[in-house]
């Protein structure tokens, strides 16, 4: 048996706004999977070699829900054009670069080991539609220590010359990959219809039909900007709401992320927590692209689960302790908006998002729980001023870090950095 000691000032997120803080305790794990949180080491323990961090903080490592891979090399690019017209001068011709798998290899393992170095253990991410540069993307994210999903995305109408399949191209491409992909270990795939406007109905149909007989998860893009719900409206006239478009073809259930959810009313809203679909909301993106303020507060409300998402490249940062605190901000600006009648995010509620929300898609209990992987990060922060409580330091830790504060990462019970 492998006995795993981390000593520290542990802090996770059992529950939304809520935070469970053990000073100079012990995280314990066995064989990858958390024992529990000690204040003192118990004793069938004392022959282990604890790693003893001091102060450190030790957290949860955060999961991000949503990022495009191939968007990595755009990171910061086109903030000042609307949705789809970025997706159209910067987006597609980017992702159009990943038909050259050393292409793709560069940079997937550059993206791999900076999301290991920012803490971020857990992601559903998007591919290409390239078969072998999805591929490329779970190895190399499998070889850095990332946990999680990647969908080679589908993309059978508008789209540009360079960058759009075939139907039964997008299908045939599709089922070959699920072949090939089949003994990694810790990354798994994840159907991506790319967002509705991208799939013909044929292309949708089929990957609902497999989604159900292969038990797979599903990925896209729900009501993120105004423009995009017309366009949506004007190809299926049949449908009363953008949601609608994914039912109608089985992709809306339990395992369905929808990122962005900017304009979901009520309705919306309601047919996502009934069908137990998880929101993964990303704020940077949202204001980046002029997309608007989410209505995270409502969904908490009205018991949607929410997750948080980077979103790269609309999103331009990708640490989660970045997007954390932009989800904060968002709530802020969300506030106004509703009249000053929406409380916003608190440090708790948003930390909660970004660890335990985002970790119960992979069938996680929240914090530390007993039976959980290990996924933890140790966040030095002796270099800035003190004395501050735990909960200061981590609200500190979400807008301000030192230099170099990740010390070492743990993911899936392996460590997969240290400094």
């Amino acid at each position: 048996m492998s006995i795993t000691v981390l000593k520290g000032t542990i802090v996770s997120a059992p529950a939304l706004g809520e935070l469970d803080i053990t000073e100079n305790g012990y995280l314990v794990a066995e064989d990858g999977k958390i024992t529990g949180v000690f204040p003192v080491l118990p004793e069938q323990y004392a022959p282990a070699a604890a790693e003893d961090y001091g102060d450190a903080l030790i957290l949860q490592s955060p999961a991000d829900l949503h990022l495009h891979a191939p968007q990595y090399p755009m990171l910061g690019m086109g903030m000042d054009l609307p949705l789809l017209d970025w997706l159209n001068t910067y987006t597609f011709p980017t992702e159009a670069r990943f038909a050259d798998p050393d292409y793709a290899r560069a940079v997937y393992r550059k993206l791999a080991r900076e999301l290991i170095e920012n803490g971020t253990t857990r992601v559903c991410m998007f591919s290409s539609l390239h078969r072998e540069a999805t591929l490329i993307l779970m190895e190399e994210l499998e070889r850095a220590g990332v946990t999680g999903y990647v969908g080679k995305v589908n993309m059978d109408r508008n789209g540009i010359p360079a960058l759009q399949e075939e139907t039964e191209e997008s299908q045939r491409e599709t089922l070959l990959w699920l072949e090939q992909c089949r003994d990694f270990r810790h990354i798994k795939p994840i159907l991506t219809p790319r967002f509705t406007p991208s799939c013909t109905d044929g292309l949708m149909d089929f990957l609902g039909k497999l989604a159900a007989e292969r038990n797979l998860p599903v990925q896209s893009h729900l009501s993120e900007n105004t423009g995009e719900i017309q366009w949506v409206r004007e190809l299926h006239p049949g449908c009363g709401q953008y949601w609608e478009t994914y039912a109608k073809y089985g992709l809306w259930n339990g395992q369905t992320l929808m990122a962005h959810c900017v304009w979901s009313d009520e309705r919306e809203r309601a047919a996502m927590r009934a069908a137990g679909v998880t929101v993964v909301h990303c704020p940077d993106s949202n204001q980046n692209l002029c997309s608007g303020t989410a209505p995270v507060r409502a969904m908490l409300r009205e018991g949607l689960k929410v997750a948080l998402g980077s979103d790269i490249a609309g999103g331009d940062r990708l640490s989660m302790f970045d997007v954390a605190a932009a989800s904060i901000r968002a709530s802020k600006a969300r506030r106004i908006l509703d009249g000053w009648e929406t409380d916003f995010l608190t440090v708790a509620e948003a930390w909660y998002l970004a660890t335990s929300a985002g970790a119960a898609f992979f069938g996680e209990k929240p914090g530390f729980a007993p039976g959980n992987a290990l996924h933890a990060v140790v966040l030095e922060d002796g270099d800035l001023p003190h004395p501050l409580t735990a909960a200061e330091r981590l609200e500190r830790c979400l807008y301000r870090r030192q230099r170099n504060a990740i010390r070492a990462v743990w993911s899936a019970g392996r460590k997969v950095f240290s400094t």
